[in-house]
């Protein structure tokens, strides 16, 4: 646990404590009483209210566009279902600002209902809300339909033999038993979307702004840094508790009923009403996945003479983006992919030793950093972009001028879905295999390399797949460290959106085509090596 430990403590306990006792201590005193004020502003309140109830509404309209595509994924079995399951999960992986850019595209200037009605809802509260439901339908669709596809459907049938209706049956047998998983699902949904920003950044406009969003104003734009810990602790004591449920909900999962093997669950679809089940379905997806991603493509074909690659070209243009970058925005998609291999080596590294440790130890403390190492999910990456800059300024890490300061802010996103994923597998390889191995003369790194490394070998392709695509996408610290001549993808794109013009406006949308592309193509890689079948991430 030393290495884990240490990286976290020097790059995300230490830098979020500094950012956060700067702005509540003067004179070396603390400034408690400053809380009281910032938290009675009618602003702030706003901001509060506002970034709940998008969160809550955001959830409860996920879960019920995503729970019938759970099902179909539990107890269908039909041709193209993995390509579908695919499909589905790109959203998730995809950053935050491709996804606030395909809906901009959608529904905003020059969109498909401003081009048919005249309607535009890129400023409105409606756009947040779906662009939401598209990054966490996955969410829902795998980890309740994980669970789903595990239970014996032969319980509810019992229920209706017993006289229960098909609905009774399922109220009573069925829906208790996913109730852990759809809780764990709603919660992770609220976490994303309590802690949203590119979205909001790009969909709200001035009007609309969460408890993200208004930490990156305060600190970017006003220089607040009072107000900007304030918030900060407030996100974090939101954090904490939604972790702390969501910790209980996988808890209670895991030992909720019986499970089976999903191949043993679905079939082929029956009767009318479940063919009909299945197209809503496709059309959802069809909708609500495709069609933005299709409209940001048109997008950034649509040049100023026609359809073509005119943005493309220009992002190789050292001028093309009117003083934006001090290289050509073309200069990004490389620097991304430096940054993201180099952050998930240091996942891989940091999430292994952390995922080995959980494993060979079961004591309280390790179970509480097991719930630590999921805190960047949700603590504000402003607020750890910030505090690089303002901690890692002195020898012996004095990294402000280094390009390493950009995968290792990457690394601390990448870090909880290199654990999530390994644990498990880790778990599951019988201790009796390293005990043999020792008893017959090899070292503990003998031990791992011959027995666990073969066995775990595909889950750790999986980790760094996920570990690459969530590093790709980083905006939120990436936004403070990213030098003007190396910028990322992600900063790229929200300085083009920033800029008025439509050449920099095609860039955005070319550099978001670009992005999406190679995070759908590891999902899909993802998908081919993926050892859990049961649908979970």
């Amino acid at each position: 646990m030393a290495v884990p430990v240490a990286f976290f403590a020097v790059f995300f306990a230490y830098p979020v404590t500094a950012i956060v006792g700067r702005g509540l201590r003067a004179g070396g005193v603390w400034q408690l009483g400053r809380a009281g004020d910032v938290l009675s502003r009618p602003d702030i309140l706003d901001v509060l209210w506002f970034t709940t109830w998008q969160a809550l509404a955001s959830t409860a309209l996920t879960l019920l566009i995503a729970l019938p595509a759970a099902y179909v994924f539990a107890r269908f079995d039909f041709p193209g279902k993995q390509l579908l399951r695919a499909v589905v999960t790109v959203p998730f992986v995809l950053p935050t600002v491709v996804v606030g850019t395909a809906f901009l595209a959608l529904l905003g200037r020059g969109g498909p209902l401003d081009d048919l009605w005249g309607v535009r809802l890129d400023t409105t509260v409606w756009a947040i809300l779906l662009a939401h439901v598209f990054f966490n339908y996955a969410v829902v669709v795998r980890t309740v339909g994980g669970l789903w596809s595990q239970l014996d459907p032969r319980q509810e049938e019992a229920a209706r033999v017993l006289g229960a209706g098909r609905l009774a049956a399922w109220w009573r047998v069925t829906l208790p038993a996913l109730a852990p998983a759809v809780a764990a699902a709603a919660l992770m949904v609220f976490l994303f979307t309590f802690t949203s920003f590119g979205v909001v950044q790009i969909l709200g406009g001035p009007a609309f702004s969460t408890l993200e969003v208004e930490i990156y104003r305060q600190t970017a734009e006003l220089l607040d840094l009072p107000t900007a810990a304030v918030l900060t602790l407030v996100q974090f004591a939101a954090v904490g508790a939604i972790l702390a449920v969501h910790a209980w909900t996988v808890r209670r999962r895991e030992t909720a009923l019986r499970l089976v093997d999903p191949a043993q669950t679905s079939r082929r679809p029956r009767g009318t009403g479940q063919w009909a089940l299945l197209g809503g379905v496709f059309g959802t997806v069809l909708l609500l996945i495709l069609l933005p991603l299709g409209v940001l493509v048109e997008r950034s074909l649509d040049g100023p003479g026609g359809y073509g690659l005119a943005f493309y070209r220009a992002l190789g243009e050292v001028d093309a983006s009117g003083g934006t970058f001090l290289v050509p925005p073309w200069e990004a998609v490389r620097n991304s992919l430096l940054y993201a291999l180099v952050a998930t080596a240091f996942a891989l590294v940091v999430g292994g030793l952390a995922a080995a440790a959980l494993t060979r130890r079961a004591g309280r403390l390790v179970r509480g950093f097991d719930a630590l190492l999921m805190l960047p999910l949700g603590v504000s990456a402003v607020t750890v972009g910030f505090g690089f800059l303002i901690t890692l300024d002195k020898p012996p890490l004095d990294l402000r001028a280094s390009w390493i300061l950009v995968p290792l802010a990457q690394a601390l996103v990448g870090v909880p879905f290199v654990v999530r994923t390994m644990l498990p597998v880790l778990r599951a390889v019988d201790g009796r295999l390293r005990e043999a191995a020792a008893v017959l003369g090899a070292s503990p790194l003998r031990a791992w390399r011959e027995v666990d490394l073969p066995l775990v070998r595909r889950a750790l392709l999986v980790a760094a797949g996920f570990a690459f695509a969530v590093s790709l996408g980083e905006f939120g610290a990436t936004v403070f460290i990213a030098r003007p001549d190396r910028p990322t993808l992600p900063v790229a794109v929200a300085r083009l959106l920033g800029r008025p013009g439509e050449l920099n406006y095609g860039q955005a949308m070319a550099l978001s085509t670009v992005l999406m592309v190679v995070c759908a193509v590891s999902l899909l890689v993802l998908e081919r090596i993926r050892t859990d079948r049961s649908g979970e991430f």
